[in-house]
């Protein structure tokens, strides 16, 4: 069959489990394949938690969830369930054990060609080397993480440019209960301190100084349960800053940076949800490359220095021989402020 005769009646399959931003970048993805494939079906797997951030997206049409408790005998048999859908396109977004079970499973015969239209995104080791070992960056520049995740469906006429914004739609009762939540801190500035490696976090009394810089400005902070800095930050300023670390689900947490005026995030997940509901966002971006925000309503903040990147995920070590952790360190309160302040000046 054709690419012509199967984009009538095209039915795809997007492969992502996690991680929190990952899922969120590749909300894009959708939308993308839905523009050069109209008619087209799109179902998703992803893991059991991270599905509540696909429901109510126009362009996926199921999703299939995967509780990781049922190890590689449960996925194989949820997979094996999903062979009656008869899926005309693959695309492995994830490039992992359990991307390569699925693909055995749906394709089992895709070593000789036979089966639906496949394509695994690549990790593209060899460059991941050069860039890491012996700082030659053969990656595209800018780096841009959802152009990374569009272009390897190029060969199937999807654009690898960016679907406007919004690509997460929080559902009503979620943006009602957000709304509820915050009370008079609606419209607040969304401040995400924390990221899953120290050394992509802007230093934490940094953050402090920033809201002691804006004395009128009301702030939200967001994080995980496991954040209890985050607390220090909050002391600073208790009668204008609202904590929420770890007291809201990543739904609430998405639907509170739709009700924010502005955000200002670290390289974590909370920066792509802002990016995928087109809010006017402040980025600050340190060790990692992979991550980069894609949209002209970010304004990225970083350092041109000959140790970056230094690490896939921003895990260390630091190898900066001047400073240590200079990429952030030495991005001040004060430059943010000013950042900020010119951002609630332009969306008054």
């Amino acid at each position: 069959m054709s690419q012509t005769e199967t984009r009538k009646g095209a039915k795809f399959l997007i492969i992502r489990f996690s991680a929190f931003g990952d899922v969120v970048q590749t909300l894009s993805v959708p939308s993308a394949i839905a523009k050069a494939f109209p008619e087209a079906q799109i179902h998703w797997i992803t893991r059991k938690d991270m599905a509540p951030l696909l429901k109510n997206h126009p362009h996926i049409h199921k999703v299939w969830e995967f509780d990781r408790k049922a190890g590689a005998l449960g996925l194989a048999k949820l997979v094996w369930s999903m062979r009656q859908e008869n899926f005309t396109h693959i695309y492995d977004a994830h490039n992992n054990s359990r991307s390569r079970i699925i693909s055995m499973i749906l394709r089992p015969f895709g070593f000789i060609g036979i089966g639906p239209y496949f394509i695994r995104r690549s990790i593209r080791r060899w460059k991941r080397l050069l860039l890491f070992k012996f700082r030659i960056n053969k990656f595209e520049q800018p780096f841009n993480g959802q152009r990374d995740l569009l272009e390897p469906l190029q060969p199937w006429g999807v654009s690898k440019l960016a679907p406007p914004a919004p690509q997460i739609f929080p559902s009503q009762d979620v943006m009602e209960k957000a709304r509820d939540i915050l009370g008079e801190y609606m419209n607040a500035v969304a401040l995400a301190p924390s990221a899953a490696y120290f050394l992509k976090r802007w230093p934490k009394d940094y953050w402090k100084e920033l809201i002691q810089l804006m004395p009128t400005q009301k702030f939200v902070l967001l994080g995980g349960p496991e954040d209890s800095f985050i607390e220090d930050i909050h002391a600073v300023a208790p009668d204008r800053v609202m904590n929420l670390a770890g007291k809201t689900s990543l739904q609430v947490s998405s639907a509170v940076v739709g009700h924010s005026r502005a955000v200002i995030s670290n390289d974590t997940g909370l920066l792509h949800v802002a990016e995928q509901l087109g809010k006017r966002t402040i980025a600050l971006m340190g060790p990692a490359p992979f991550g980069f925000p894609s949209r002209p309503t970010t304004k990225i903040m970083e350092l041109d220095l000959y140790c970056r990147p230094c690490s896939k995920h921003g895990q260390g070590p630091c190898v900066n021989k001047e400073k240590f952790h200079k990429c952030l360190v030495d991005i001040t309160p004060a430059q943010v402020a000013e950042q900020l302040r010119s951002i609630l000046e332009e969306t008054k």
